[in-house]
């Protein structure tokens, strides 16, 4: 009765406990699954490199044997779980999220585990926030999954594990947040508003019990400066912008290359690569915020910076572009950090003696995201969350805004993640009556009071609603393998000869299903009803458990009221 009481609450579109509740549990079971996948990754290499990121303290062998040995590793898991379950990373849960309500297979989830365990302690330029989306999404998933919770608050719940799996990450709740609701649900609900925020708070508490209260760039500090150097900021963002949209074309040019080789040969090529230039330039090796903190602190020449940001900047698009299993958010904000601190150097000819290389370093992600993912809301709060100093705001609005439409409408680039979707021909998009619809579950709607008669004449069924017409009649036919159900009315048409009732075959829709799924069903024939049926008790094809358990129904009439309801 707990479950099923629950089930019917949630498959409301409104704020509750309940709704809450399940987010702070799907919160709590996403981090933990991010936390040991961040302890992993990290654990090996401190055994293989005596740190984390320390890849200038093993020889060059070693170095060009760590991604190609992290290669054939990866391709051992994917061997093992089938090469056709390994469609990974953000494009992918976002592909899930529009059109299986954040349904994740599971053997890709295996093959995002290892195989991001192994690119990221193998010194690949990828993120971890890619497997991170990728667990935590599968995670949360899950555990509605098997509560067996309406498909419209499984979306939810796949968005909050998300959410708390990028807080545990990063320790960034509010930028996790402003990520779901911005890059991957695209739209801003105040009863999907509240358990996100719920879930990503517990991700981020967790994180802090496990890692500490510091977040991984609390390096970079951001210093105010005088206000002439707004006027610059308009540059900066407008260079940011070409970079982001340089970035995506070479990207997708690359996999455009690549997309009829064996994805065996493509893994092993990414690993020669990254493994070569390792071999020769340790500090272009790996997307670790930790190597960035040395760097910066060393005061770099311009020529290093220059050689550091091309090797990134390589490694990042072969590794990406060639199936490697990372992100691409944390390689990118790599990047944007380089470029930052290099588009900062013309500054110091102006005889500015104060060092803003943290400054131009958090600048420079903001951009860089803002244009490469087209999500300037998460540039923003990214920063503001990482340099915990409201002064970054005004700066970094200038150069998001500029890097934006530099990058949107001077260059024609859109988000990447949109252009990897079309690439793999997975489809994002909804009408806008099936996502509105997706909100809203079967049982929030259906009527459970209804009059079952099975094989009744039609004479006994008229009676009853020339008695009862405002019922709902479900007349139940018996055959000898199979059985089948009709939605039972008035005929008001009055033509001679016609006996005054309507009989329409019903289909069947799971307690589970939104009312998406009762229009598709519906609209073509803009009349009838479909039935609402209990799924553990009915196989859709197989009668060998018994006839389905009908709990409710719903007429075209109740959905086409459901549509023109007024709303504020």
């Amino acid at each position: 009765m707990f479950l099923q009481a629950l089930r019917r609450e949630v498959s409301h579109p409104r704020t509750s406990v309940q709704l809450c509740l399940l987010g702070i549990v799907a919160g709590l079971c996403a981090a933990s699954i991010i936390i040991v996948f961040r302890l992993s990754f990290e654990y090996i290499q401190i055994i293989v490199l005596g740190g984390v990121a320390q890849y200038s303290s093993v020889e060059p062998l070693q170095r060009f044997l760590l991604p190609v040995g992290a290669i054939v590793l990866v391709l051992l898991v994917a061997k093992l779980t089938g090469f056709k379950h390994y469609r990974l990373g953000i494009p992918f849960v976002i592909h899930r999220v529009k059109t299986r309500y954040g349904h994740i297979p599971l053997r890709t989830t295996i093959n995002q585990f290892f195989g991001g365990i192994f690119s990221l302690a193998g010194g690949f330029v990828v993120g971890k926030e890619g497997p991170t989306v990728h667990l935590a999404a599968a995670g949360s998933h899950f555990l509605g999954q098997w509560c067996r919770l309406p498909f419209n608050s499984l979306r939810i719940l796949t968005g909050c594990g998300i959410a708390a799996g990028i807080a545990a990450a990063f320790n960034t709740p509010f930028a996790a947040v402003i990520f779901v609701m911005e890059v991957v649900l695209r739209q801003y609900r105040v009863h999907i508003f509240v358990p996100v925020m719920l879930a990503a708070a517990c991700g981020s508490v967790l994180t802090r019990l496990v890692f500490g209260n510091e977040n991984e760039l609390t390096f970079l500090t951001f210093s105010d400066f005088d206000s002439f150097l707004l006027l610059y900021l308009v540059f900066f963002g407008f260079c940011l912008g070409l970079l982001a949209a340089l970035f995506n074309r070479q990207l997708m040019l690359v996999l455009r290359l690549t997309r009829k080789m064996n994805m065996i040969y493509r893994l092993l090529l990414a690993g020669a690569i990254t493994g070569a230039v390792g071999f020769m330039f340790p500090q272009a090796l790996g997307a670790e915020f930790a190597a960035m903190e040395t760097v910066l602190s060393s005061n770099p020449s311009l020529q290093f910076l220059l050689m550091l940001f091309v090797l990134k900047f390589v490694l990042a698009i072969m590794a990406i572009g060639l199936g490697v299993p990372g992100g691409i958010i944390g390689a990118v904000m790599i990047i944007g950090m380089l470029a930052g601190v290099i588009l900062l150097q013309p500054l110091y000819f102006l005889n500015i003696n104060s060092d803003m290389s943290a400054s131009f370093a958090l600048l420079g992600l903001a951009g860089m995201l803002a244009a490469v993912l087209h999500a300037p809301m998460a540039a923003l709060s990214s920063v503001m969350e990482l340099s915990a100093n409201s002064q970054v705001i005004m700066p970094a609005i200038i150069v998001i805004v500029a890097a934006y439409v530099t990058s949107k409408q001077l260059c024609n680039n859109c988000s990447i993640f949109v252009q990897q979707l079309d690439f793999q021909n997975l489809p994002y998009t909804t009408s806008s009556i099936r996502d509105v619809l997706q909100e809203t579950g079967v049982m929030a709607l259906m009527k459970d009071e209804f009059k079952h008669f099975v094989d009744a004449p039609k004479e006994a069924l008229y009676q009853y609603l020339q008695n009862h017409p405002q019922d709902l009649v479900l007349q139940e036919k018996v055959f000898e393998i199979d059985r089948q159900y009709h939605f039972v009315s008035l005929d008001v048409s009055l033509q001679d000869g016609i006996f005054p009732l309507s009989i329409e075959l019903m289909e069947g829709l799971s307690d589970q299903s939104t009312m998406a799924e009762v229009y598709e069903t519906l609209h073509k024939q803009r009349h009838g009803a479909v039935y609402i049926y209990e799924e553990l008790d009915y196989d859709a094809h197989v009668f060998q458990h018994g006839k389905p358990k009908v709990v409710g129904m719903i007429t075209w009439n109740m959905l086409h009221g459901y549509l023109l309801r007024q709303q504020h």
